[in-house]
């Protein structure tokens, strides 16, 4: 695999439950009907930041304020390798789902690696170790 794609994504944190976007379909098996952080691909000569608010206007037309960036990590799939770049941030108010098959607010203590993206699988491990979202 030549080619890393940076990829963004949003974590959504309120009264210590995480926003979780369910995956469709796939061609890839071990994405599909899987828990994701909303986001997606980073176009050519477009920031981080304004890939995400693009990609969440897009896929569930909504409009959001990145509060800090959370964690970057790297991701090796069978079919390709990407560079997950994840951020929290904060709904302006409410969304549709336009891409995904379901979303839910899961507690803190509920998140199962498991249930996610194999990329996502490590930033929901920290999440469940960091003491400070649950203050959000």
């Amino acid at each position: 695999m030549d080619t890393v794609k940076d990829v963004v994504g949003a974590i959504f944190v309120e009264n210590g439950k995480v926003f979780a976007a369910r995956r469709g379909e796939s061609k890839y098996a071990y994405v599909a009907h899987k828990f994701e952080f909303v986001g997606g691909k980073v176009e050519p000569g477009e920031s981080k930041e304004a890939a995400l608010l693009r990609e969440l206007r897009e896929e569930m037309n909504l409009a959001a304020t990145i509060v800090a960036p959370y964690m970057s990590l790297r991701h090796d799939y069978p079919d390709f390798s990407i560079c997950l770049h994840t951020y929290l941030c904060r709904m302006q108010g409410e969304y549709a789902l336009l891409e995904h098959e379901s979303a839910r607010w899961l507690p803190l203590a509920d998140l199962d690696p498991q249930q996610w993206a194999p990329a996502d699988a490590p930033i929901i491990e920290r999440i469940k170790q960091d003491e400070e979202l649950l203050k959000l």
